[in-house]
Protein backbone atom coordinates (compact mmCIF):
# COMPACT_ATOMS: atom_id res chain seq x y z
CA UNK A 1 0.00 0.00 0.00
CA UNK A 2 1.23 3.45 -0.54
CA UNK A 3 1.60 5.88 1.97
CA UNK A 4 -0.62 9.35 1.65
CA UNK A 5 1.32 12.24 0.36
CA UNK A 6 2.12 15.67 2.28
CA UNK A 7 1.35 18.73 0.97
CA UNK A 8 3.81 21.58 -0.12
CA UNK A 9 3.20 23.22 3.38
CA UNK A 10 3.91 20.04 5.13
CA UNK A 11 7.09 19.55 3.13
CA UNK A 12 8.37 22.51 3.95
CA UNK A 13 7.25 22.45 7.25
CA UNK A 14 8.93 19.38 7.84
CA UNK A 15 12.55 21.34 6.53
CA UNK A 16 12.24 23.55 8.87
CA UNK A 17 12.02 21.12 11.85
CA UNK A 18 14.33 18.87 10.51
CA UNK A 19 16.84 20.44 7.91
CA UNK A 20 16.91 18.67 4.50
CA UNK A 21 18.45 14.99 5.50
CA UNK A 22 14.69 14.53 6.80
CA UNK A 23 13.44 15.58 3.49
CA UNK A 24 15.78 13.52 1.35
CA UNK A 25 14.66 10.74 3.87
CA UNK A 26 11.20 11.06 3.08
CA UNK A 27 11.89 11.15 -0.39
CA UNK A 28 13.77 7.50 -0.32
CA UNK A 29 11.13 6.80 1.11
CA UNK A 30 8.71 5.24 -1.84
CA UNK A 31 9.73 3.12 -4.07
CA UNK A 32 7.34 3.84 -7.16
CA UNK A 33 9.92 4.88 -9.53
CA UNK A 34 13.37 4.23 -10.71
CA UNK A 35 15.89 6.65 -12.44
CA UNK A 36 18.46 5.73 -15.13
CA UNK A 37 20.45 7.37 -18.27
CA UNK A 38 19.11 5.66 -21.52
CA UNK A 39 22.52 4.09 -22.74
CA UNK A 40 23.10 2.30 -19.58
CA UNK A 41 20.27 -0.14 -19.69
CA UNK A 42 20.81 -0.40 -23.38
CA UNK A 43 24.75 -1.38 -22.89
CA UNK A 44 23.36 -3.63 -19.98
CA UNK A 45 20.98 -5.11 -22.64
CA UNK A 46 23.98 -5.93 -24.92
CA UNK A 47 25.78 -7.29 -22.18
CA UNK A 48 24.19 -9.84 -21.56
CA UNK A 49 22.80 -11.04 -25.13
CA UNK A 50 25.97 -11.39 -27.51
CA UNK A 51 25.34 -13.54 -30.06
CA UNK A 52 28.57 -15.40 -30.97
CA UNK A 53 30.16 -16.45 -34.76
CA UNK A 54 32.92 -18.52 -33.80
CA UNK A 55 35.32 -18.20 -36.54
CA UNK A 56 37.59 -22.02 -35.44
CA UNK A 57 40.64 -23.51 -37.57
CA UNK A 58 42.38 -24.84 -35.51
CA UNK A 59 43.28 -27.00 -32.00
CA UNK A 60 41.90 -24.17 -29.98
CA UNK A 61 38.47 -25.03 -30.80
CA UNK A 62 38.50 -28.12 -28.77
CA UNK A 63 38.48 -25.59 -25.85
CA UNK A 64 35.71 -23.27 -27.28
CA UNK A 65 33.66 -26.32 -27.26
CA UNK A 66 34.61 -27.21 -23.72
CA UNK A 67 33.59 -23.65 -22.88
CA UNK A 68 30.41 -23.80 -24.85
CA UNK A 69 29.40 -27.38 -22.97
CA UNK A 70 27.88 -28.23 -19.96
CA UNK A 71 30.28 -27.90 -17.43
CA UNK A 72 31.81 -24.47 -17.80
CA UNK A 73 27.93 -23.33 -19.69
CA UNK A 74 28.75 -19.73 -21.81
CA UNK A 75 24.67 -19.45 -21.19
CA UNK A 76 25.86 -17.99 -17.84
CA UNK A 77 27.07 -14.67 -19.36
CA UNK A 78 24.56 -14.66 -21.92
CA UNK A 79 26.70 -15.85 -24.93
CA UNK A 80 24.98 -19.17 -25.59
CA UNK A 81 23.84 -19.31 -29.09
CA UNK A 82 26.57 -19.41 -31.55
CA UNK A 83 25.54 -17.43 -34.68
CA UNK A 84 26.37 -18.97 -38.36
CA UNK A 85 25.72 -15.96 -40.62
CA UNK A 86 27.81 -12.54 -39.58
CA UNK A 87 24.69 -10.85 -40.13
CA UNK A 88 22.90 -12.05 -36.80
CA UNK A 89 26.37 -12.09 -34.68
CA UNK A 90 27.79 -9.25 -32.55
CA UNK A 91 30.31 -11.27 -30.92
CA UNK A 92 32.99 -12.68 -33.36
CA UNK A 93 35.37 -15.59 -31.41
CA UNK A 94 38.21 -15.71 -33.62
CA UNK A 95 39.67 -18.96 -32.27
CA UNK A 96 43.05 -20.66 -34.00
CA UNK A 97 45.74 -19.85 -36.20
CA UNK A 98 44.67 -17.55 -39.42
CA UNK A 99 46.66 -17.70 -42.68
CA UNK A 100 47.23 -15.10 -45.18
CA UNK A 101 44.85 -16.81 -46.91
CA UNK A 102 42.27 -17.14 -44.46
CA UNK A 103 42.50 -13.31 -44.16
CA UNK A 104 40.51 -11.67 -46.49
CA UNK A 105 37.69 -14.02 -45.13
CA UNK A 106 38.16 -12.89 -41.90
CA UNK A 107 37.67 -9.13 -42.81
CA UNK A 108 34.59 -10.05 -45.02
CA UNK A 109 32.79 -12.07 -42.24
CA UNK A 110 33.54 -8.84 -39.80
CA UNK A 111 32.11 -6.47 -41.62
CA UNK A 112 29.44 -8.25 -42.86
CA UNK A 113 28.24 -8.05 -39.11
CA UNK A 114 26.09 -5.70 -37.34
CA UNK A 115 26.89 -2.56 -35.36
CA UNK A 116 27.68 -2.44 -32.27
CA UNK A 117 30.21 -5.83 -32.69
CA UNK A 118 33.46 -6.90 -30.76
CA UNK A 119 36.30 -9.13 -31.55
CA UNK A 120 37.49 -11.65 -28.96
CA UNK A 121 41.01 -13.08 -30.36
CA UNK A 122 41.03 -16.79 -28.67
CA UNK A 123 44.98 -18.41 -28.46
CA UNK A 124 48.18 -17.85 -29.25
CA UNK A 125 48.25 -18.60 -32.47
CA UNK A 126 45.08 -15.95 -33.09
CA UNK A 127 46.70 -13.21 -31.11
CA UNK A 128 50.98 -13.32 -31.85
CA UNK A 129 51.10 -16.11 -34.18
CA UNK A 130 52.15 -18.75 -32.21
CA UNK A 131 54.35 -21.04 -32.99
CA UNK A 132 54.20 -20.49 -36.44
CA UNK A 133 56.49 -17.30 -37.42
CA UNK A 134 56.31 -17.69 -41.28
CA UNK A 135 54.84 -16.12 -43.98
CA UNK A 136 51.90 -18.45 -44.13
CA UNK A 137 50.73 -17.27 -40.90
CA UNK A 138 48.77 -14.04 -39.91
CA UNK A 139 51.38 -12.17 -36.65
CA UNK A 140 48.34 -11.19 -34.87
CA UNK A 141 44.86 -10.63 -36.18
CA UNK A 142 45.13 -6.85 -35.11
CA UNK A 143 46.78 -6.61 -38.50
CA UNK A 144 43.14 -7.43 -39.94
CA UNK A 145 40.54 -6.24 -37.56
CA UNK A 146 40.43 -4.35 -34.34
CA UNK A 147 40.60 -6.52 -31.29
CA UNK A 148 38.59 -6.00 -28.01
CA UNK A 149 39.44 -8.85 -25.82
CA UNK A 150 43.09 -10.92 -26.34
CA UNK A 151 43.17 -14.54 -24.24
CA UNK A 152 46.30 -16.26 -24.78
CA UNK A 153 47.29 -19.63 -24.35
CA UNK A 154 48.26 -22.33 -26.27
CA UNK A 155 44.98 -23.40 -25.76
CA UNK A 156 43.74 -21.21 -23.13
CA UNK A 157 42.44 -22.91 -20.01
CA UNK A 158 38.54 -22.49 -20.21
CA UNK A 159 38.94 -20.17 -16.92
CA UNK A 160 40.83 -17.89 -18.36
CA UNK A 161 38.09 -17.91 -21.91
CA UNK A 162 35.53 -17.10 -19.08
CA UNK A 163 36.96 -14.12 -17.74
CA UNK A 164 37.61 -12.71 -21.57
CA UNK A 165 34.31 -12.90 -21.35
CA UNK A 166 34.01 -11.65 -18.31
CA UNK A 167 35.93 -8.12 -19.44
CA UNK A 168 34.37 -7.78 -22.55
CA UNK A 169 31.14 -7.58 -20.29
CA UNK A 170 32.82 -4.67 -18.36
CA UNK A 171 33.58 -2.61 -21.35
CA UNK A 172 30.21 -3.20 -22.93
CA UNK A 173 28.90 -1.58 -19.72
CA UNK A 174 30.76 1.28 -20.12
CA UNK A 175 30.76 2.18 -23.34
CA UNK A 176 29.35 5.25 -25.19
CA UNK A 177 28.88 4.91 -29.16
CA UNK A 178 30.05 7.87 -30.56
CA UNK A 179 28.08 10.05 -33.73
CA UNK A 180 29.70 8.51 -36.48
CA UNK A 181 29.38 4.72 -35.48
CA UNK A 182 31.50 2.23 -33.20
CA UNK A 183 33.30 0.83 -36.89
CA UNK A 184 36.65 0.63 -36.36
CA UNK A 185 38.76 0.09 -39.32
CA UNK A 186 42.31 -1.62 -39.47
CA UNK A 187 44.25 -0.45 -43.01
CA UNK A 188 43.01 -2.61 -45.55
CA UNK A 189 46.78 -3.74 -46.68
CA UNK A 190 48.30 -6.52 -45.31
CA UNK A 191 52.20 -6.08 -44.16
Amino acid sequence: MSQPQPSESQTAQQLGEAGPSKVIEFLRQGDDFLTTRVDAVVNWGRKYSMFLYPFVTACCGMEFMSVAGPRYDLDRFGCALPRFSPRQADLLMVVGTITQRQAPILKTVYDQMAEPKWVFAFGACTCSGGPYDNYAVVQGIDKIVPVDVYVPGCPPRPEAILDGILKLQARVQVEKVNSEGRHREVSSTLE
